[in-house]
Order: structure tokens, then C-alpha cells, then sequence
């Protein structure tokens, strides 16, 4: 039988109500849980952001730069070397992390990747008196990136220690160890840390890590592990890592954020959460983006050099102010402009 057409409108209405008003209650949730919650943390990375860095809060002689591996293979030259020099000079910069590796998947590292290392070693001795030059050792860590390192396997993690042991005994004065991406908790990074530390040591050197970024809300580590990202550790994983280490260098950048000024707080927030987990005797350098890609975890016109450096005086300031053991570390020298550089002398190059 045809049902009459009144019916047939009042059946539509019965099924489309609890629909809108699931709609309705999905709308609400999505605010609450997601859009109020980030509107609020974009608020306080903008106050953080806010203010005057104190006048002191500048260089204290112990910045570093991380250097491509073409430093190592022949493929720069004495005029090189003379530009950097005239970059450095008159700067805080104390320790070149020079790109030597990467190390091979089961962690050793044949000679020929730094063949060059001795010549540029020696250059530096002679042309930057001071300035030290450590090993960029790293690679990416399985199982979150197949194929990389096994930090789980003893094998593994002995030959990281006798790789660095290798570069120095071929003149680095130090090793600046870059693997990631480590996830929180990770016990046999920290296992990896306590051998390789006395054997750098040992050497007559010190040991540097590049650290990931400490949780910007409370928890974000075990949020972002649940949805397949190791990109943040908790602040006491952090303080764990530090206390295994000479210097720790935090990446702070590829934040995806899409403003100068969210950037700038997102980096003062975390030099006041490393400040706070650092031990007086380790080293604390916050790294500055010296590279413009665009991507989604990188926005070059809002992850300035100049946006950092502010965020990491803010921080410095309002946290330990007088620290001694602080710095910053220039991300990358191939891909740095001039405008990098002179944010960098202008804002903390030299010391007042």
C-alpha cells in the first residue's frame, strides 16, 4: 500500500533529527577536545613569546655549527674554510659538529667517509684557534625507520662506541651523536649513552647529542606515540639523556607551526623546559634553523633564525638567566643565507 505523502516527510524528519543532532554533539566534542585546546595553546605560546630578552642573555662563548659532510671529502677547499672563518669571527661558535659518518647499519664506520677530516682538522687548528671540531656521527634508529640503527642489539651499540673511538683517534676532538628518532623511554639509548661517554672520555673528548624536543603540554610524548610519532620526550627522559652527556643540543625547529610569533614562544617554552632539566655541568645549546624547506613539518617564512634566537633569549631569561653553560647551535652551514647570519651576530653574536 502507498503510504500517503505527510507520512512519508514526518518519516524523513524521525530519521534526519538524531542525525543533526549527532552532527551537533560530534561539532561540540571536536571543539572541546581539539579546537579550544589549541586556540588556548597558541594564546600561550604568543605570551611567551612576549617581553624584552634580558641585555645579558647573549653569547656565552659556547655556540657551536653543524657542518656538511663535504667538509670531510675533499670537496671544500682552503677559500672555504676562509669564508667561515669570516662568518665565526668575532661570534660565540666553540665546537664545529662536522658531519663525518653516517654510520653503517650495524654501527661501525669504514675510514673512507672522512678521508679529508686530518686536513680540515689541522686547517682549523691553525686558522681558528679555540674552536673545536667533533664528529657528526648518526643514522636513523629502527624499528621506527627500517633499516637503521639496532640500539636493542649489544652488537650494535659496541660498534657505535668503537666508531667513535675510531674518529678520535684520527684528531676529532669530540663526537656529536645524531640518531632519531628515539622514543621516549628508550632504555637502550641511555644504555648506549653510559659506554660511550667515558670512551669519548677517554679519548681526551667530549660527548654531544642532538635531543629531541621535550613536551610542550604534559603527556604529549605518550599522545604522539599513540598516534605513530616519537618526536617528543618527556622532560625527565630529557634530563636522563642530559645528565649521560658533555653537551645536548636540542632540534628545535620542524615544529610545523605556521607563525613567527607561535614559533619563537614554541622555542622559548622549551629552552625553559631543557633549562629546567639540564644538569649545571652539561651543556645546553638550542638548536637555530639555518635552512628554509617547505614541507609540513617545516614552514621556512615562520621557523626563522631571528624568531628562535628571541624565543631562546626569552627563555634564557626567565628561567637562568646567569647559566654560563648555554648556547646556541646553527642548523646547517650549506643551507644558511646571509640573513641567518647576521640575525645571529646581531641578536647574540657578541657579548655586552
Amino acid at each position: 500500500m502507498k503510504r500517503p505523502q505527510f507520512l512519508k516527510r514526518a518519516a524523513l524528519k524521525r530519521v534526519r533529527l538524531p542525525r543533526r543532532r549527532t552532527v551537533r554533539r560530534v561539532l561540540i566534542a571536536v571543539t572541546l577536545i581539539v579546537v579550544v585546546p589549541v586556540v588556548a595553546a597558541a594564546g600561550a605560546l604568543r605570551a611567551s613569546y612576549a617581553g624584552v630578552p634580558a641585555d645579558d642573555a647573549v653569547t656565552r662563548g659556547r655556540d657551536a655549527v653543524w657542518l656538511g659532510h663535504a667538509w670531510v671529502d675533499g670537496r671544500r677547499t682552503d677559500k672555504d674554510l676562509a669564508g667561515l672563518k669570516r662568518r665565526l669571527d668575532g661570534t660565540g661558535v666553540r665546537d664545529l659538529y662536522v658531519h663525518a659518518g653516517p654510520l653503517e647499519q650495524d654501527g661501525t664506520l669504514p675510514a673512507s667517509a672522512y678521508r679529508s677530516a686530518r686536513r680540515l682538522l689541522d686547517a682549523v687548528h691553525r686558522e681558528l684557534p679555540g674552536v673545536r671540531v667533533q664528529a657528526w656521527l648518526g643514522n636513523v634508529v629502527a624499528p621506527d625507520k627500517p633499516g637503521g640503527l639496532r640500539l636493542d642489539r649489544v652488537r650494535t651499540r659496541d660498534a657505535v662506541v668503537a666508531s667513535s673511538v675510531q674518529v678520535m683517534k684520527a684528531g676529532f676532538e669530540g663526537v656529536h651523536l645524531d640518531v632519531e628518532p628515539v622514543r621516549d623511554g628508550n632504555r637502550d639509548f641511555l644504555t648506549l649513552l653510559g659506554a660511550l661517554r667515558p670512551a669519548v672520555r677517554s679519548a681526551g673528548g667530549v660527548l654531544s647529542v642532538a635531543a629531541q624536543q621535550i613536551d610542550p603540554l604534559p603527556s604529549m610524548h605518550s599522545a604522539s606515540r599513540a598516534f605513530g610519532s616519537p618526536k617528543w620526550w618527556s622532560q625527565a627522559y630529557f634530563a636522563k639523556v642530559a645528565r649521560r652527556t658533555d653537551q645536548i643540543a636540542v632540534m628545535s625547529y620542524d615544529t610545523a607551526l605556521p607563525w613567527e610569533s607561535l614559533y619563537g614562544g614554541y622555542v622559548a617554552q622549551q629552552t625553559r623546559l631543557a633549562l629546567e632539566a639540564t644538569p649545571s655541568g652539561t651543556d645546553l645549546l638550542m638548536g637555530l634553523p639555518f635552512f628554509h624547506t617547505e614541507d609540513m613539518g617545516h614552514h621556512g617564512f615562520a621557523e626563522t633564525a631571528e624568531a628562535a634566537l628571541r624565543g631562546a633569549r626569552l627563555g634564557l631569561t626567565r628561567e637562568d638567566r646567569h647559566r654560563e653553560r648555554f648556547g646556541l647551535a646553527l642548523y646547517v652551514d650549506f643551507a644558511a643565507t646571509d640573513d641567518d647570519w647576521r640575525a645571529y651576530r646581531k641578536g647574540w653574536g657578541i657579548r655586552r
